[in-house]
C-alpha cells in the first residue's frame, strides 16, 4: 500500500464491540464437506515440472552465473548497501526473540507492512535467515495491533514511523498475504521454531485471521498496544516527492493542499475480514465503510499453495479465491490499453474516488501484470493470461521503453511525467506469459540494462526491481515442504 492509500485511509471510519474475538474457526461439520469435496488442478506451469524459466538465459543469452550474480549484487545493495543511497533494511537492536530489522521507504520515512513482508520474502527466497528473523521480530514487536481496544487487532498496521510508533494502526491485506506466503515458505525452507518463529503456526493464524476477523467496531484514536501513548494521526501526507510534486502542481493551480484533509475529531470505525465471501476476493482495506478490492492484491499463485498447505478449513476458500482473481484480471484490464485501475468493485469496475473520478492506473497497478505473469509461469491454467499481457506490453511498447510515464488514465493518457524502474521492472516480469518475440525480448533487454534504483525513491522501484528480476530469471520458486503439512 503506498501513499495514494494513505490519504484513502486517513478519511475511513473503523469500528469494535469489545467482547467479540477477533476471528473464529469454521464449525467442523463445514471443514469436513468442504476439506472432502476439494480437488485440485496443479496445471502445466513450474509448479508441476519443477522447471522455472530464466527468461535472460532463455532469450537473452546470459548465463545461470550472471543472473545469479545480479540478483546476489541487488541483494547486497539493498539489504547492505550504503545507508543514504542503496539500502532500506536497518537493523536496529535486539530483544528477547533476537535480532530486530526494518525496511523502510526512504522517501517517506516509515516502514510499511508491504515493505517489510516484501523484504521477508526476499530473504527467503534467497535463504538469508538473519534478515528474514529480524524483520519478522520487528513486525510483531511494533506492528502487530493487539490492543483490545482497537478494531484492527490481530492484523499488522500498515504504516509505522521507524521508531515503531504508528502513523496508521489500519491494515493492509497486501502486506498480510505476503506475510503469510514468507511464513510458509520458511517453514519448508527452515524447519519451524520455537515462539515468534513456528512459521507455520504464524501463517496459519494470519491466513485464518484474513477470513474470521469479527466486524469490531471502535472509536479512534487507537493504540497498536495497550500501554502505548495515544497517537497523534497527521493531517496531511508526508512529504514525499510525490506529495511534493502534487503539492506544487496544486499551487500552481491555485487548488486547496492537501485535497483531502482530515480532521482528527473522534470518529466511529468498524473492521472486518480482509476477504470478501462472497465473491472470493480479497477486499482493499478490511474498514466496511469501504467495500471493493485492489486488482494488485491479486495473487493467485499463492492462493493455489494455500489450497494445498493453509490450514484444511481454509483450503478450499483459496482455490476459489485463485479462480476469481484469474477473471478479476481480466474484467478490469481495459480492452485496448490492458491497464488496469488501483481499485475497482468486485466486478471490475474501477472504483470512484474521493475526488469524484473513477480510479486509474497508478502507482499499486504497476503489479497487476508481475502477479498475473508469475501466476502463468507457476501454474499456466489460464491461456487469456498470454493474451493480456501482450496487450498491456505492447502499449508500452509504442509509449517508449526508456520513456513511458508511471501513471495513465486506463485508455492511455499519460497521468504524470515520471518514469519508474519498478514499472518497468513487472512489466517485463509480463514476458513470462507474453508470447516471445520482439516486443517480449525488448522489455527484458530494456529491464537488463537498467540499474537498481538508489537515492530518495528506491523502496517501491528497488522492492519490484529485485522481485522480478528473481521472477525473470528463475529464481523465485515455490518452496516445497519438507513433508504435507496437515
Amino acid at each position: 500500500m503506498k501513499l495514494k492509500s494513505l490519504v484513502a485511509l486517513m478519511a475511513i471510519a473503523t469500528s469494535v464491540a469489545f467482547v467479540t474475538p477477533a476471528f473464529a474457526a469454521e464449525p467442523a461439520s463445514s471443514v469436513s464437506k468442504t476439506a472432502a469435496a476439494l480437488t485440485l488442478d496443479d496445471g502445466a506451469g513450474a509448479y508441476k515440472s519443477g522447471q522455472y524459466p530464466n527468461l535472460f538465459v532463455e532469450r537473452l543469452h546470459k548465463t545461470p552465473e550472471e543472473t545469479r550474480a545480479r540478483i546476489e549484487q541487488a541483494f547486497q545493495k539493498f539489504f547492505h548497501g550504503d545507508g543514504q543511497e542503496e539500502r532500506v533494511y536497518f537493523e536496529t537492536g535486539a530483544n528477547e526473540n533476537g535480532p530486530l530489522a526494518y525496511i523502510t521507504d526512504w522517501a517517506n520515512n516509515d516502514a510499511r507492512s508491504e515493505g517489510m513482508s516484501y523484504g521477508m520474502m526476499i530473504a527467503v527466497q534467497l535463504g538469508k535467515k538473519r534478515e528474514f528473523d529480524a524483520i519478522w521480530n520487528w513486525s510483531k514487536t511494533y506492528m502487530l495491533n493487539t490492543d483490545p481496544a482497537n478494531p484492527s487487532r490481530g492484523y499488522f498496521a500498515w504504516s509505522m514511523n521507524t521508531d515503531g510508533t504508528p502513523r496508521s494502526t489500519s491494515a493492509a491485506p497486501d502486506g498480510e498475504m505476503y506475510y503469510a506466503m514468507a511464513l510458509y515458505f520458511a517453514a519448508n525452507r527452515w524447519g519451524n521454531g520455537k515462539g515468534i518463529y513456528n512459521y507455520q503456526q504464524e501463517a496459519d493464524t494470519i491466513l485464518r485471521g484474513m477470513r474470521h476477523h469479527g466486524v469490531l467496531t471502535g472509536t479512534t484514536p487507537f493504540r497498536v498496544h495497550a500501554n502505548d501513548p495515544i497517537p497523534v494521526e497527521p493531517e496531511t501526507g508526508w512529504p514525499s516527492p510525490n506529495n511534493r510534486t502534487e503539492q506544487a502542481k496544486a499551487a500552481k493551480e491555485g487548488k486547496p493542499w492537501p485535497p483531502f484533509k482530515r480532521s482528527n475529531k473522534p470518529r466511529q470505525v468498524s473492521v472486518g475480514p480482509m476477504v470478501d465471501e462472497e465473491h472470493a476476493m480479497v477486499r482493499f482495506v478490511p474498514e466496511t465503510n469501504l467495500p471493493g478490492t485492489d486488482p494488485s492484491y491479486h495473487l493467485p499463485a499463492f492462493y493455489e499453495l494455500w489450497a494445498r498447505w493453509a490450514p484444511k478449513e481454509e483450503r478450499a476458500f483459496w482455490a476459489r479465491a485463485a479462480a476469481a482473481s484469474r477473471d478479476l484480471f481480466h474484467k478490469a484490464a481495459h480492452p485496448e490499453t490492458g491497464l488496469s485501475p488501483d481499485r475497482t468493485d468486485y466486478d471490475g469496475t474501477p472504483s470512484m474516488g474521493w475526488d469524484g473520478k473513477p480510479s486509474i492506473y497508478a502507482y499499486d497497478s504497476w503489479r497487476t501484470i508481475s502477479n498475473m505473469a508469475v501466476d502463468y509461469s507457476w501454474f499456466r491454467k489460464d491461456p487469456r493470461q498470454t493474451q493480456l499481457s501482450d496487450r498491456y506490453q505492447k502499449f508500452l511498447f509504442k509509449q517508449g521503453l526508456s520513456t513511458f510515464a508511471d501513471k495513465y488514465t486506463l485508455d492511455g493518457k499519460p497521468a504524470s511525467d515520471r518514469h519508474s524502474v519498478g514499472m518497468l521492472a513487472a512489466a517485463a516480469a509480463g514476458g513470462l506469459a507474453a508470447t516471445p518475440g520482439e516486443i517480449s525480448d525488448a522489455f527484458l533487454q530494456e529491464f537488463w540494462n537498467t540499474p537498481m534504483p538508489v537515492g530518495e525513491q528506491r523502496y517501491f522501484d528497488g522492492m519490484l526491481y529485485i522481485f522480478n528480476m528473481m521472477h525473470l530469471s528463475g529464481e523465485f520458486r515455490v518452496i516445497e515442504p519438507r513433508k504435507t503439512l496437515k
